[in-house]
């Protein structure tokens, strides 16, 4: 750098440029900054002499990577430290992201160092010594400084091994959490009539960040709101005990406005999740937990605050703590219970009243109250729990509330009706309310259907009628119908008679089987178009799935018998086999009435599967008609949506389904009989000629095919059920497979379902491929699986690149390897039979394979996760049963894939890396017995290995490096994995392990070498030069215990 001037400029244009070519020139030019360690100095001199703010922040963000990405000596992170603490008490207000940048910068010295050195652990009095001064500017930046320490420790960093983190964090916690809490306490004490003030924002956030803190180290997932109690320390019990301590947050919601009093109620959410083992008794608990129904209660009265939309969502997931944190017998027992418990109803109704504003906060409250009834059995003592009278007015009140919302129309984008799983998930509660006064809700629920029921009864039989009005009726019967399933989800709540809800239950499940009787009738059933009937037929697919988990089934059936008696009177469905067939024929009904959406096809799908595929239902079902009747004209003739195209992913679940009811009775007539529509197909297209193969029509009924006969393969469980297909496929229809492949390679649409199908059908899952010892099957599938596999990689080869390139080659190409992978680990096949006849199937297969591989760049092979998988998996395969593939490669191929080994070590999923660490095995595994142990090596192999490693004497000592610097320095999940390759790579020869040895030593502090060297010691200590199982897992143990001492500070 010339001058500071020009420094300056180049920050300006990093940070404020819009051409993305200067940022990136810029960018470049500074990068030295945060790489180098010698820039270090450089940054000082930068913060002291700069005048721009942005040649500032470079110079602090570069300082921050620094420390975070290099181990520096311990006096230059001190003097970092000191100097930070001395420029920000002296220099003068900056910018806020410079200032920002600055404590991030001291808080993340102070963390990496907290072991290191008695006097990072200071800060916290560093900080104190700025609120003591006279300025609000150094109010300020102590404040902050304790903000940004709290969230530093509380979050773990990519520089920082996880264990060591939570060390830092749990001595944090012990030493220094508590004072800052109370400092925070302190500070919003003084700064009560400083309104609307930034100090107030910072201390009330700085609260919040004590009590979010992770107390035990289970990183509880922020995201989803909810958090079981909060393990706050002992030592904080005099503190949460005094009640000044609740009533400064309530005292701060009162004074100030969103987002401030927002962040109040926050830190009463967490303050009322407190565990109950941390007070003195139980008399301290009820006084604590009357403060927050008084402090509530308070709210409820004034309604302060609450016409604000975060305040509203805070307030009502603080009403929603006491579900989770106290009996109702404990509220029931606190003065002013009734007064409490009251608003609290009160406030529900509002709430679900203004369903526009509320629509997400009401499941808190709702959570709230099925908890209270919930526990009403449980109740003991005089004193009145009040719910008998507040219950069914706020079960009546959602059933309205949802009926308003469907009247007025939703103004959002998402009607709450579209998203089947999201609805049933915050349904969850409602039905506890609606049983717990199941006699009153029942037929309050009755008394509202019937109508609504009527009138969509009447229209059915009218020529013409109002669209809108019918969406409106569809959508209120929607809600009735989901509100029923989920009443249906828990078939019964304690402290009430079984059988009087079975009726009811009978009641109600009667209402949707008269609906379904209606909804395919008249003029409904030219509405299969309509947004609103799709959203009908959705939630009356919820509920036969409801329905069927609690009372189809035998042992349902015997448990049952009022429900079934009561439907017997009501519908004259007197057994389940009777009620499955309304199911089924309604299944049947939307497969062959649906085309177009693809949401109700796919539901129907599912809960077919599920009846199928259930052990009793599944048997139930082959006596019903309806079924036979699908089984055996399974065409797009009675069923259209086979013909609609977007559907077509959907057929492969349709005939899975089917495979599961084939495949249920023995039957190879039956098989047969119902493999003719498919039957059909195959013989059109292998009757087309060449000429006329690449037409649309063709096309299409290929991708039809391939996704049908995947769905079967799906099915087949058995070696007989497997053995069905194949003889049904092999060898009659292999050419089609192949001719479909080689005429639309540049297609993926059509050969990605065909590869799919093969990926299936080469899979040797439940050993369902499993052949007689005299059956040259499992060759002769081999044979097909080359073919497939050379006519696909030759031709996709040769074809250019185009933008898409992951859709148009490399999908097709992971999906080879995952063929190849399980047919070469299948274990159905000789392989040495190839070979020894002359036969290249394979060695075409492997060649190919690889073509294909190294056509695609290794950061392409790591980018796409799919692709990442099906890759090293097939390594894997190689290394471990064809290595001798591997080793007869040139030089330069084999030290690239064993290269891509080593990204694949390096890489974060676990799966990965162990497959690696497999394959590297099994390659220094062979070096060893053969080369190492062995006489002059005289298999070509071995010779070829031998002379790959002299063409690259640092292979494995570098794979070596890579695995222990993953096994000290970082969290891995997988080490038992890791150390089978580190103990052959380590015998291998004993010059490549002390080399080693000495690098580690040298990357660490000197005051640590003779500790570590002895660390080393042990971790040979009574190991052999041998690679017998007891030998590795002696390695594995002292290589545990090597790890937790070379890792101890």
């Amino acid at each position: 750098m010339e001058s500071l001037a020009q420094l300056e400029a180049l920050c300006e244009r990093l940070y404020n440029s819009q051409d993305s070519a200067e940022r990136a020139h810029a960018e470049n030019a500074l990068k030295c900054f945060s790489v180098n360690t010698d820039y270090i100095s450089q940054c000082q001199y930068i913060l002291d002499n700069a005048s721009t703010p942005y040649s500032l922040m470079l110079a602090s963000s570069s300082l921050l990577k620094q420390v975070t990405d290099h181990s520096l000596s311990l006096q230059l992170r001190l003097d970092i430290r000191n100097y930070l603490i001395n420029y920000l008490a002296t220099r003068g207000p900056l910018p806020q992201f410079v200032n920002a940048s600055l404590i991030q910068l001291l808080c993340r010295v102070t963390k990496f160092g907290w072991f290191d050195d008695d006097r990072f652990r200071e800060v916290v009095k560093e900080a104190t010594d700025f609120l003591s001064q006279a300025s609000k500017e150094h109010y300020e930046i102590g404040l902050k400084i304790l903000n940004q320490l709290v969230s530093e420790m509380n979050q773990s960093n990519s520089g920082l091994p996880s264990t060591n983190h939570r060390r830092v964090a749990c001595s944090f916690r012990d030493q220094s959490l508590f004072q800052i809490f109370q400092i925070s306490l302190t500070s919003l004490s003084q700064l009560k009539n400083d309104v609307m003030s930034r100090l107030q924002e910072l201390a009330l956030s700085l609260s919040l960040k004590c009590l979010s803190f992770d107390f035990v180290g289970t990183s509880i997932d922020e995201s989803s709101e909810e958090f079981g109690t909060i393990q706050i320390p002992s030592s904080w019990r005099p503190v949460l005990e005094d009640p000044s301590t609740l009533q400064i947050f309530f005292d701060y919601y009162a004074i100030t406005t969103s987002p401030r009093s927002k962040e109040a109620l926050e830190c009463l959410v967490r303050l009322a999740s407190v565990r109950r083992s941390l007070f003195t008794n139980d008399a301290a608990r009820s006084k604590f937990l009357a403060h927050l129904m008084t402090g509530t209660k308070e709210i409820l009265q004034t309604g302060r605050g609450l016409a604000d939309h975060d305040n509203y969502h805070e307030y009502c997931r603080l009403l929603g703590r006491f579900r989770v944190n106290y009996q109702l017998s404990e509220l029931v027992n606190v003065e002013g219970y009734s007064d409490w418990i009251q608003l609290v109803a009160e406030f529900t109704l509002k709430s679900l009243q203004s369903w526009q504003w509320a629509s997400s906060s009401v499941y808190y409250l709702l959570g709230l109250w099925s908890r209270l009834v919930t526990s009403v059995p449980y109740l003991k003592g005089e004193a009145p729990s009040l719910l008998d009278e507040f219950v069914p007015k706020i079960t009546e009140g959602f059933i309205t509330s949802r009926f308003n919302s469907v009247q007025a129309g939703f103004t959002d984008d998402e009607d709450p009706l579209d998203n089947v799983e999201l609805l049933q998930d915050q349904l969850d509660c409602f039905p506890y309310l609606c049983r717990f006064q199941y006699q009153s809700s029942g037929f309050y629920i009755i008394n509202t259907m019937e109508p609504i029921l009527q009138s969509y009864t009447e229209r059915a039989r009218l020529q013409t009628a109002d669209n809108n009005e019918l969406a409106v009726i569809e959508a209120k019967l929607s809600w009735i119908v989901h509100i029923i399933a989920a009443i249906l989800k828990i078939k019964q709540s304690t402290g009430c008679s079984v059988e009087s809800q079975e009726v009811l239950d009978a009641e109600l499940s009667a209402r949707v089987l008269q609906l379904i009787n209606v909804t395919d009738s008249g003029l409904h059933s030219q509405r299969y178009g309509e947004l609103s009937k799709q959203r009908l037929d959705r939630a009356i697919l919820t509920f036969f799935q409801h329905f069927r988990k609690s009372y189809v089934g035998d042992q349902a059936v015997h448990s049952s018998k009022q429900l079934y008696a009561r439907l017997s009177e009501l519908l004259g469905l007197s057994d389940h086999l009777l009620l499955l067939n309304v199911i089924v024929s309604k299944i049947a009904t939307n497969l062959k009435c649906y085309t177009e959406s693809e949401e109700v096809i796919n539901h129907t799908l599912s809960l077919f599967l599920e009846l199928a595929s259930g052990y009793m239902t599944g048997k139930l079902l082959l006596k019903l008609d309806a079924i036979k009747f699908i089984v055996a004209n399974h065409t797009r003739e009675h069923f259209p949506f086979l013909e609609e195209y977007r559907s077509s992913r959907s057929r492969t679940t349709f005939y899975y389904t089917i495979g599961w009811l084939i495949f249920m009775e023995d039957s190879p007539v039956k098989f047969k009989s119902s493999m003719e529509p498919l039957l059909q197909v195959f013989l059109r297209l292998e009757t087309t000629p060449d000429s006329m193969f690449r037409t649309d029509g063709v096309k299409y009924a290929l991708i039809g095919l391939m996704r049908d006969l995947r769905g079967i393969a799906m099915a087949t469980n058995s070696r007989r059920t497997y053995g069905l297909l194949f003889d049904w496929l092999y060898p009659a229809h292999m050419p089609l497979l192949l001719k479909g492949i080689s005429h639309w390679t540049d297609t993926p649409e059509a050969t990605t379902p065909l590869l799919k199908f093969m990926a299936e059908f080469v899979l040797n899952k439940a050993q369902r491929l499993t052949f007689d010892s005299s059956s040259p099957n499992g060759i002769l599938l081999f044979r097909e699986v080359s073919k497939v596999i050379v006519a696909y990689g030759t031709r996709i080869s040769s074809l250019p690149n185009v933008a898409d390139i992951y859709g148009y080659k490399y999908k097709g190409i992971w999906i080879c390897l995952t063929i190849l992978s399980r047919a070469l680990a299948g274990n159905y096949v000789n392989f040495g039979v190839f070979e020894l006849y002359g036969d290249r199937a394979l060695s075409d297969a492997l060649d190919i394979a690889l073509k294909m591989t190294l056509s695609i760049p290794l950061a392409d092979i790591l980018a796409f996760r799919k692709l990442t998988r099906a890759y090293f998996a097939f390594l894997e395969v190689l290394f471990s049963s064809h290595i001798v593939f591997i080793l007869n490669l040139d030089t330069n191929t084999f030290m690239h894939i064993v290269g891509s080994l080593e990204s694949g070590l390096k890489g974060l999923d676990t799966n990965i890396s162990s497959q690696c660490a497999s394959a590297v095995d099994n390659l220094a595994a062979y070096y060893f017995n053969n080369i190492t142990m062995g006489e002059v090596p005289t298999f070509p192999t071995a010779i070829n290995l031998a002379r790959h490693i002299a063409d690259c004497p640092n292979l494995f000592p570098e794979i070596l490096k890579t695995l222990f610097e993953i096994v000290l320095f970082e969290d891995c999940g997988n080490q038992w994995s890791l150390s089978r390759p580190m103990l052959s790579l380590t015998i291998i020869s004993e010059q490549i392990f002390s080399d080693l040895k000495a690098q580690i030593l040298a990357s660490q502090p000197v005051d640590q070498h003779q500790r570590l060297a002895l660390c080393f010691d042990k971790l040979m200590a009574d190991v052999t030069r041998s690679l017998d199982s007891k030998n590795r897992d002696k390695f594995t143990q002292n290589l545990t215990v090597f790890r937790h001492e070379f890792r101890v500070k």
